[in-house]
């Protein structure tokens, strides 16, 4: 993977032109199998680092990922909230949940 990812919490953050986009590693995906529902964040919404990012549920667990950072909901992926199984996707870029914009830089640090 490029080397601007940086893996927090079983989440990894890419600084793409749209924002900072979040989405879960493939060890995140082991961990928590075929993930059958997602509550994704609102458009507009403004997190804290902590706050709560995404909750899915899977096949093994229901599991809560915290923001890793502070930020405004820029966009979301809109294919996960149809179909939480998005987010099994091997190659884990394509598991993104939401592009945050607003982000303070030095949580990334």
């Amino acid at each position: 993977m490029a080397e601007e990812i940086k893996i927090i919490d079983n989440l990894w953050v890419l600084k793409t032109v749209e924002g900072y986009k979040i989405g879960l590693t493939n060890e995140a995906q082991e961990e928590l199998g075929n993930i059958t529902f997602a509550t994704l964040p609102k458009v507009g919404q403004e997190l804290k680092k902590g706050d709560s990012l995404i909750e899915v549920e899977a096949e093994k667990a229901v599991s809560e990922f915290s923001s890793p950072v502070t930020g405004t909901v820029a966009s979301i992926n809109e294919a996960a909230e149809n179909e939480p199984s998005v987010l099994d996707d091997p190659n884990q870029t394509n598991a993104w949940i939401a592009i945050l914009t607003d982000v303070n830089e030095e949580e990334l640090v």
